[in-house]
Protein backbone atom coordinates (compact mmCIF):
# COMPACT_ATOMS: atom_id res chain seq x y z
CA UNK A 1 0.00 0.00 0.00
CA UNK A 2 0.98 3.32 -0.94
CA UNK A 3 0.82 6.13 1.32
CA UNK A 4 -1.76 7.92 -0.88
CA UNK A 5 -3.64 4.56 -0.70
CA UNK A 6 -3.53 4.78 2.92
CA UNK A 7 -6.75 5.72 4.63
CA UNK A 8 -7.86 6.43 8.31
CA UNK A 9 -10.81 5.54 10.68
CA UNK A 10 -9.71 8.31 12.73
CA UNK A 11 -8.50 12.16 12.61
CA UNK A 12 -5.40 11.02 14.14
CA UNK A 13 -3.70 7.99 13.13
CA UNK A 14 -3.75 4.91 10.49
CA UNK A 15 -6.02 1.99 10.43
CA UNK A 16 -2.75 0.02 9.26
CA UNK A 17 -0.50 -0.69 11.89
CA UNK A 18 3.43 -0.67 10.54
CA UNK A 19 6.34 1.29 11.24
CA UNK A 20 4.81 4.67 11.57
CA UNK A 21 2.17 3.62 14.09
CA UNK A 22 5.16 1.83 15.97
CA UNK A 23 7.20 5.06 15.78
CA UNK A 24 4.55 7.23 16.67
CA UNK A 25 3.84 5.02 20.00
CA UNK A 26 7.50 4.85 20.78
CA UNK A 27 8.38 8.81 19.99
CA UNK A 28 5.24 10.08 22.44
CA UNK A 29 7.15 10.35 25.71
CA UNK A 30 9.95 12.29 23.46
CA UNK A 31 7.16 14.49 21.80
CA UNK A 32 4.80 15.10 25.01
CA UNK A 33 1.59 12.87 23.07
CA UNK A 34 0.81 12.38 19.38
CA UNK A 35 3.38 13.71 16.30
CA UNK A 36 3.36 17.05 15.55
CA UNK A 37 3.52 15.69 11.91
CA UNK A 38 1.58 13.23 9.45
CA UNK A 39 4.13 10.62 9.16
CA UNK A 40 4.39 7.83 6.52
CA UNK A 41 6.70 5.34 6.15
CA UNK A 42 8.35 3.22 3.61
CA UNK A 43 6.47 0.66 4.52
CA UNK A 44 3.09 2.63 3.62
CA UNK A 45 2.07 3.01 7.32
CA UNK A 46 0.87 6.12 8.26
CA UNK A 47 0.30 7.60 11.80
CA UNK A 48 -0.33 11.69 12.89
CA UNK A 49 -2.93 14.20 12.55
CA UNK A 50 -4.11 14.04 8.84
CA UNK A 51 -4.35 18.07 8.76
CA UNK A 52 -0.84 18.39 10.16
CA UNK A 53 2.43 18.25 7.50
CA UNK A 54 3.40 15.81 5.41
CA UNK A 55 6.78 14.00 6.83
CA UNK A 56 7.58 10.54 4.51
CA UNK A 57 10.00 7.93 5.82
CA UNK A 58 11.48 6.70 2.05
CA UNK A 59 13.76 4.32 3.94
CA UNK A 60 15.06 2.51 7.07
CA UNK A 61 18.30 4.41 6.54
CA UNK A 62 16.65 7.46 7.92
CA UNK A 63 15.83 6.34 11.09
CA UNK A 64 19.22 4.80 11.09
CA UNK A 65 20.87 8.38 11.48
CA UNK A 66 18.24 9.58 13.82
CA UNK A 67 18.98 6.79 16.10
CA UNK A 68 22.62 7.84 15.82
CA UNK A 69 22.38 11.37 15.75
CA UNK A 70 18.47 12.02 17.65
CA UNK A 71 17.62 16.05 16.99
CA UNK A 72 18.64 18.27 14.44
CA UNK A 73 21.83 16.78 12.78
CA UNK A 74 20.15 13.30 12.51
CA UNK A 75 17.08 14.92 10.90
CA UNK A 76 18.74 16.88 8.67
CA UNK A 77 21.39 14.08 7.73
CA UNK A 78 18.31 12.07 6.68
CA UNK A 79 16.57 15.15 4.66
CA UNK A 80 19.60 16.17 2.85
CA UNK A 81 19.83 12.28 1.61
CA UNK A 82 16.35 12.01 0.93
CA UNK A 83 15.98 9.60 2.92
CA UNK A 84 13.34 11.88 5.11
CA UNK A 85 11.24 14.01 2.75
CA UNK A 86 9.02 16.83 3.72
CA UNK A 87 5.65 17.09 1.20
CA UNK A 88 4.42 20.69 0.72
CA UNK A 89 6.40 23.93 1.93
CA UNK A 90 9.23 23.53 4.13
CA UNK A 91 9.06 26.20 5.65
CA UNK A 92 5.31 25.87 6.90
CA UNK A 93 5.85 22.06 8.04
CA UNK A 94 9.29 23.57 10.70
CA UNK A 95 7.31 26.60 11.72
CA UNK A 96 4.64 24.41 12.71
CA UNK A 97 6.89 21.31 14.49
CA UNK A 98 8.65 24.61 16.55
CA UNK A 99 5.11 25.83 17.52
CA UNK A 100 4.20 22.52 18.44
CA UNK A 101 7.49 21.90 20.71
CA UNK A 102 6.81 25.34 22.16
CA UNK A 103 3.25 24.90 23.14
CA UNK A 104 4.02 21.44 24.74
CA UNK A 105 7.17 22.77 26.57
CA UNK A 106 9.39 20.16 24.70
CA UNK A 107 12.71 21.73 25.70
CA UNK A 108 12.89 20.20 29.01
CA UNK A 109 12.41 16.59 28.01
CA UNK A 110 14.75 13.86 29.05
CA UNK A 111 14.91 10.50 27.35
CA UNK A 112 14.36 7.59 30.09
CA UNK A 113 15.78 4.05 29.73
CA UNK A 114 12.59 2.83 28.83
CA UNK A 115 11.91 5.24 26.41
CA UNK A 116 15.21 4.74 24.35
CA UNK A 117 14.25 0.60 24.49
CA UNK A 118 11.15 1.43 22.94
CA UNK A 119 12.73 3.81 20.58
CA UNK A 120 15.56 0.68 19.49
CA UNK A 121 13.01 -2.17 19.77
CA UNK A 122 10.83 -0.30 16.87
CA UNK A 123 14.57 0.45 14.91
CA UNK A 124 15.74 -3.22 15.03
CA UNK A 125 11.94 -4.59 14.26
CA UNK A 126 12.36 -1.75 10.90
CA UNK A 127 15.90 -3.40 10.16
CA UNK A 128 17.13 0.16 11.08
CA UNK A 129 19.83 -1.11 13.23
CA UNK A 130 23.28 -1.83 12.27
CA UNK A 131 26.37 -0.09 11.66
CA UNK A 132 26.59 3.59 11.59
CA UNK A 133 26.12 5.23 8.55
CA UNK A 134 28.80 7.44 6.39
CA UNK A 135 27.81 10.88 7.07
CA UNK A 136 26.43 12.62 3.46
CA UNK A 137 28.72 13.60 1.21
CA UNK A 138 27.97 17.10 1.78
CA UNK A 139 28.92 17.26 5.34
CA UNK A 140 31.68 19.27 5.95
CA UNK A 141 35.02 17.53 6.89
CA UNK A 142 37.48 19.84 8.34
CA UNK A 143 41.08 19.28 10.02
CA UNK A 144 43.38 20.65 11.85
CA UNK A 145 43.98 23.02 15.10
CA UNK A 146 40.74 24.72 15.43
CA UNK A 147 41.34 28.40 13.62
CA UNK A 148 44.53 28.04 12.14
CA UNK A 149 45.09 29.06 8.95
CA UNK A 150 45.31 25.90 7.34
CA UNK A 151 41.81 24.83 9.32
CA UNK A 152 40.24 28.59 8.08
CA UNK A 153 40.70 28.05 4.12
CA UNK A 154 39.03 24.54 4.49
CA UNK A 155 36.22 25.49 6.17
CA UNK A 156 36.04 29.05 3.80
CA UNK A 157 36.57 26.47 0.52
CA UNK A 158 33.69 24.37 1.65
CA UNK A 159 31.40 27.03 2.12
CA UNK A 160 32.18 29.70 -0.36
CA UNK A 161 34.11 27.19 -3.32
CA UNK A 162 31.30 25.52 -5.04
CA UNK A 163 31.37 27.91 -7.90
CA UNK A 164 30.86 31.23 -8.38
CA UNK A 165 27.97 30.12 -10.81
CA UNK A 166 26.21 28.80 -7.94
CA UNK A 167 26.19 31.89 -5.66
CA UNK A 168 24.76 33.43 -9.25
CA UNK A 169 21.15 31.43 -8.87
CA UNK A 170 20.51 32.51 -4.98
CA UNK A 171 22.44 36.37 -4.63
CA UNK A 172 21.12 39.82 -6.46
CA UNK A 173 23.40 41.43 -9.40
CA UNK A 174 25.71 42.95 -6.42
CA UNK A 175 26.75 39.32 -5.53
CA UNK A 176 25.90 40.64 -1.67
CA UNK A 177 26.11 38.08 0.88
CA UNK A 178 25.14 39.84 3.72
CA UNK A 179 21.34 41.02 5.21
CA UNK A 180 20.35 43.76 2.50
CA UNK A 181 18.77 46.68 4.29
CA UNK A 182 15.14 47.43 3.09
CA UNK A 183 13.93 51.08 2.71
CA UNK A 184 10.85 50.52 0.68
CA UNK A 185 7.70 48.37 0.76
CA UNK A 186 7.13 49.06 -3.15
CA UNK A 187 6.26 45.91 -4.90
CA UNK A 188 9.11 46.59 -7.61
CA UNK A 189 11.70 47.52 -4.40
CA UNK A 190 13.68 44.27 -4.76
CA UNK A 191 17.02 42.60 -2.95
CA UNK A 192 19.31 44.00 -4.96
CA UNK A 193 17.51 47.69 -4.36
CA UNK A 194 18.16 46.66 -0.96
CA UNK A 195 21.65 45.42 -1.18
CA UNK A 196 22.67 48.55 -2.96
CA UNK A 197 20.92 50.94 -0.22
CA UNK A 198 23.28 49.00 2.54
CA UNK A 199 25.97 49.59 0.68
CA UNK A 200 25.36 53.07 0.42
CA UNK A 201 24.50 53.50 4.16
CA UNK A 202 27.56 51.79 5.08
CA UNK A 203 29.91 54.31 2.87
CA UNK A 204 28.19 56.73 4.36
CA UNK A 205 28.47 55.95 7.89
CA UNK A 206 32.20 55.55 7.10
CA UNK A 207 32.27 58.89 6.03
CA UNK A 208 34.05 57.85 2.59
CA UNK A 209 35.18 60.97 0.32
CA UNK A 210 36.86 60.63 -3.16
CA UNK A 211 40.59 59.79 -2.64
CA UNK A 212 40.13 57.87 1.30
CA UNK A 213 41.82 54.67 1.69
CA UNK A 214 39.28 51.81 2.39
CA UNK A 215 40.07 48.05 4.06
CA UNK A 216 37.58 45.42 3.27
CA UNK A 217 38.23 42.56 5.56
CA UNK A 218 36.38 39.49 4.06
CA UNK A 219 35.39 41.31 0.83
CA UNK A 220 33.37 38.18 -0.84
CA UNK A 221 32.16 38.82 -4.20
CA UNK A 222 33.24 42.35 -4.05
CA UNK A 223 30.15 44.20 -3.88
CA UNK A 224 31.67 46.49 -0.96
CA UNK A 225 34.91 46.92 -2.43
CA UNK A 226 33.40 47.86 -5.87
CA UNK A 227 30.69 49.78 -4.58
CA UNK A 228 32.92 52.16 -2.57
CA UNK A 229 34.89 53.03 -5.55
CA UNK A 230 32.37 53.22 -7.77
CA UNK A 231 30.35 55.70 -6.26
CA UNK A 232 32.21 57.39 -3.36
CA UNK A 233 35.54 57.48 -5.05
CA UNK A 234 37.71 55.03 -2.57
CA UNK A 235 41.08 53.44 -2.96
CA UNK A 236 40.16 49.69 -1.71
CA UNK A 237 41.92 47.30 -0.80
CA UNK A 238 39.68 43.85 -0.21
CA UNK A 239 40.75 40.59 1.17
CA UNK A 240 39.45 37.26 1.20
CA UNK A 241 41.02 33.79 1.52
CA UNK A 242 38.51 31.84 -0.85
CA UNK A 243 40.04 31.69 -4.30
CA UNK A 244 37.10 31.62 -6.44
CA UNK A 245 36.12 34.91 -4.93
CA UNK A 246 38.89 36.94 -5.95
CA UNK A 247 38.93 35.32 -9.70
CA UNK A 248 35.34 36.87 -9.45
CA UNK A 249 36.06 39.88 -8.52
CA UNK A 250 39.16 40.50 -10.60
CA UNK A 251 36.65 39.83 -13.61
CA UNK A 252 34.96 42.76 -12.36
CA UNK A 253 37.24 45.04 -11.75
CA UNK A 254 38.77 44.77 -15.14
CA UNK A 255 34.94 44.72 -16.40
CA UNK A 256 34.29 48.22 -15.02
CA UNK A 257 37.62 49.63 -15.27
CA UNK A 258 38.56 50.02 -11.74
CA UNK A 259 42.46 48.36 -11.85
CA UNK A 260 43.65 52.12 -10.33
CA UNK A 261 41.10 51.93 -7.56
CA UNK A 262 40.30 48.55 -6.70
CA UNK A 263 43.20 45.74 -5.26
CA UNK A 264 42.11 42.85 -4.43
CA UNK A 265 44.31 40.16 -2.31
CA UNK A 266 43.86 36.51 -1.74
CA UNK A 267 45.33 37.14 2.01
CA UNK A 268 44.22 36.52 5.63
CA UNK A 269 42.98 39.31 7.30
CA UNK A 270 45.84 38.52 10.01
CA UNK A 271 48.45 39.01 7.26
CA UNK A 272 47.23 42.27 6.46
CA UNK A 273 50.37 44.51 6.37
CA UNK A 274 49.35 47.88 5.34
CA UNK A 275 48.13 50.32 8.30
CA UNK A 276 46.85 53.97 8.41
CA UNK A 277 43.46 53.60 6.26
CA UNK A 278 41.10 55.94 6.66
CA UNK A 279 38.87 53.74 7.18
CA UNK A 280 37.71 49.90 7.55
CA UNK A 281 34.82 47.61 7.22
CA UNK A 282 33.90 43.64 7.41
CA UNK A 283 30.66 42.91 6.16
CA UNK A 284 29.62 39.13 8.33
CA UNK A 285 33.48 37.84 8.60
CA UNK A 286 33.89 38.40 12.24
CA UNK A 287 31.44 35.48 13.07
CA UNK A 288 33.93 33.38 11.15
CA UNK A 289 37.10 33.59 12.76
CA UNK A 290 36.09 32.10 16.03
CA UNK A 291 35.83 32.83 19.57
CA UNK A 292 39.58 32.33 20.41
CA UNK A 293 40.70 34.73 17.78
CA UNK A 294 37.91 37.20 17.94
CA UNK A 295 40.62 39.50 19.87
CA UNK A 296 43.31 39.21 17.23
CA UNK A 297 40.45 39.93 14.82
CA UNK A 298 39.43 43.29 16.61
CA UNK A 299 42.64 44.24 17.36
CA UNK A 300 43.45 43.97 13.56
CA UNK A 301 40.67 46.31 12.99
CA UNK A 302 42.04 48.68 15.02
CA UNK A 303 45.18 48.82 13.87
CA UNK A 304 44.85 49.26 10.73
CA UNK A 305 42.96 52.59 10.58
CA UNK A 306 44.59 55.65 11.02
CA UNK A 307 43.56 57.52 14.44
CA UNK A 308 40.01 59.23 13.66
CA UNK A 309 38.96 56.72 11.04
CA UNK A 310 36.04 55.13 11.34
CA UNK A 311 35.62 50.67 11.49
CA UNK A 312 31.94 49.68 10.38
CA UNK A 313 31.20 45.50 11.27
CA UNK A 314 28.05 44.00 10.36
CA UNK A 315 27.82 40.68 12.19
CA UNK A 316 25.19 38.23 13.54
CA UNK A 317 24.64 37.35 16.72
CA UNK A 318 23.09 34.79 18.57
CA UNK A 319 21.85 33.85 22.35
CA UNK A 320 22.00 30.46 24.50
CA UNK A 321 23.29 26.94 22.98
CA UNK A 322 24.95 26.30 19.95
CA UNK A 323 27.32 29.85 19.35
CA UNK A 324 27.91 28.39 15.64
CA UNK A 325 24.53 28.17 14.62
CA UNK A 326 23.29 24.28 15.56
CA UNK A 327 24.29 20.97 14.38
CA UNK A 328 22.85 21.13 10.42
CA UNK A 329 24.84 25.23 10.15
CA UNK A 330 27.91 23.55 11.79
CA UNK A 331 27.84 20.39 9.78
CA UNK A 332 26.88 21.34 6.46
CA UNK A 333 26.97 25.51 6.17
CA UNK A 334 29.41 27.00 7.98
CA UNK A 335 32.25 25.02 10.36
CA UNK A 336 33.92 26.92 13.06
CA UNK A 337 31.25 29.40 12.97
CA UNK A 338 30.63 31.57 16.40
CA UNK A 339 28.37 34.08 17.18
CA UNK A 340 27.50 35.94 20.56
CA UNK A 341 24.92 38.25 21.79
CA UNK A 342 25.49 41.67 20.61
CA UNK A 343 26.89 43.24 23.73
CA UNK A 344 29.44 41.09 23.72
CA UNK A 345 31.03 41.88 20.80
CA UNK A 346 30.59 45.47 21.58
CA UNK A 347 32.54 44.63 24.87
CA UNK A 348 35.27 42.97 22.70
CA UNK A 349 35.35 45.84 20.60
CA UNK A 350 36.34 48.15 22.65
CA UNK A 351 38.81 46.18 24.78
CA UNK A 352 40.79 46.27 21.39
CA UNK A 353 40.78 50.31 21.66
CA UNK A 354 38.47 51.05 19.50
CA UNK A 355 35.26 53.18 20.25
CA UNK A 356 31.45 51.67 19.83
CA UNK A 357 29.55 54.81 18.42
CA UNK A 358 26.54 53.15 17.01
CA UNK A 359 24.83 49.99 16.75
CA UNK A 360 22.48 49.60 14.36
CA UNK A 361 19.78 46.75 14.39
CA UNK A 362 18.56 45.03 11.37
CA UNK A 363 17.08 41.59 12.11
CA UNK A 364 13.82 41.90 10.29
CA UNK A 365 16.07 43.27 7.14
CA UNK A 366 17.55 39.68 7.27
CA UNK A 367 14.21 37.55 7.27
CA UNK A 368 13.25 39.69 4.10
CA UNK A 369 16.78 39.07 2.39
CA UNK A 370 17.03 35.31 2.94
CA UNK A 371 13.60 34.98 2.04
CA UNK A 372 14.23 36.56 -1.34
CA UNK A 373 17.45 34.50 -1.56
CA UNK A 374 15.37 31.83 -1.21
CA UNK A 375 12.40 32.41 -3.94
CA UNK A 376 15.36 33.03 -6.24
CA UNK A 377 17.08 29.72 -5.65
CA UNK A 378 13.79 27.83 -5.62
CA UNK A 379 13.11 29.52 -9.00
CA UNK A 380 16.38 28.36 -10.27
CA UNK A 381 16.05 24.83 -8.56
CA UNK A 382 16.91 22.59 -11.39
CA UNK A 383 20.23 24.97 -12.68
CA UNK A 384 21.59 24.49 -8.89
CA UNK A 385 20.61 20.83 -8.95
CA UNK A 386 22.50 20.63 -12.49
CA UNK A 387 25.74 22.20 -10.97
CA UNK A 388 26.15 20.72 -7.48
CA UNK A 389 23.55 17.54 -7.01
CA UNK A 390 20.42 17.60 -5.65
CA UNK A 391 21.95 16.52 -1.97
CA UNK A 392 23.72 20.01 -1.90
CA UNK A 393 21.06 21.95 -2.95
CA UNK A 394 18.63 20.40 -0.79
CA UNK A 395 21.41 21.48 1.96
CA UNK A 396 20.75 25.21 0.88
CA UNK A 397 16.69 24.65 0.52
CA UNK A 398 17.08 24.00 4.45
CA UNK A 399 20.01 26.42 4.87
CA UNK A 400 17.50 29.53 3.46
CA UNK A 401 14.95 28.21 5.24
CA UNK A 402 15.90 27.42 8.62
CA UNK A 403 18.09 30.77 8.30
CA UNK A 404 14.84 33.12 8.08
CA UNK A 405 12.94 31.64 10.37
CA UNK A 406 16.29 31.94 13.23
CA UNK A 407 16.28 35.93 12.68
CA UNK A 408 12.35 35.81 12.35
CA UNK A 409 11.86 34.10 15.82
CA UNK A 410 14.59 36.40 17.69
CA UNK A 411 16.99 33.30 17.54
CA UNK A 412 19.26 35.12 16.09
CA UNK A 413 19.67 38.70 15.57
CA UNK A 414 22.39 41.30 13.43
CA UNK A 415 23.63 44.77 13.73
CA UNK A 416 25.89 47.15 11.88
CA UNK A 417 28.40 48.18 14.45
CA UNK A 418 30.14 51.63 13.72
CA UNK A 419 33.46 52.35 15.63
CA UNK A 420 36.18 54.79 15.40
CA UNK A 421 39.82 54.40 16.60
CA UNK A 422 39.94 57.98 18.83
CA UNK A 423 42.62 60.51 18.13
CA UNK A 424 43.62 62.06 21.59
CA UNK A 425 39.63 61.48 22.40
CA UNK A 426 38.90 63.41 19.51
CA UNK A 427 36.14 60.77 17.56
CA UNK A 428 35.79 63.82 14.34
CA UNK A 429 32.33 62.55 14.40
CA UNK A 430 29.40 64.96 14.24
CA UNK A 431 27.89 65.36 17.86
CA UNK A 432 24.01 65.00 16.32
CA UNK A 433 23.14 61.30 14.93
CA UNK A 434 23.21 62.27 10.95
CA UNK A 435 19.61 61.64 9.45
CA UNK A 436 21.42 59.88 6.69
CA UNK A 437 22.29 56.55 9.09
CA UNK A 438 18.27 56.05 10.17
Amino acid sequence: MTATQTTSTSTTTSATTGVATEIAEALAPFVGGELPVRLTAWDGSAAGPQDAPHVVLRSPRALRRLLRHPGELGASQAYVTGELDVEGDLDTALTHVWDVAHERGLGGIRPTPSTIAAVVKVAKSAGALGVPLPPPASQAVIKGRLHSLGRDKQAIHHHYDLSNDFYELILDPHMAYSCGYWTSDDPDYTVEDAQRDKLDLVCRKLGLEPGMRLLDIGCGWGSMSLYAAEHFGAQVTGVTIAAEQKKFIDARIAERGLQDRVEIRLQDYRDVPDSDFDAVVSLEMGEHVGERNYRTYTSVLHDRVRPGGRVLIQQMSRRGRHPGGGPFIESFIAPDMTMRPIGQTVDLIEESGLEVRDVHALREHYVRTIDAWHDTFEANWDRAVALVGEEVARVWRLYLVGGSMAFRDGRMGVDQILSVRPDRGTSGLPPQRPTIWS
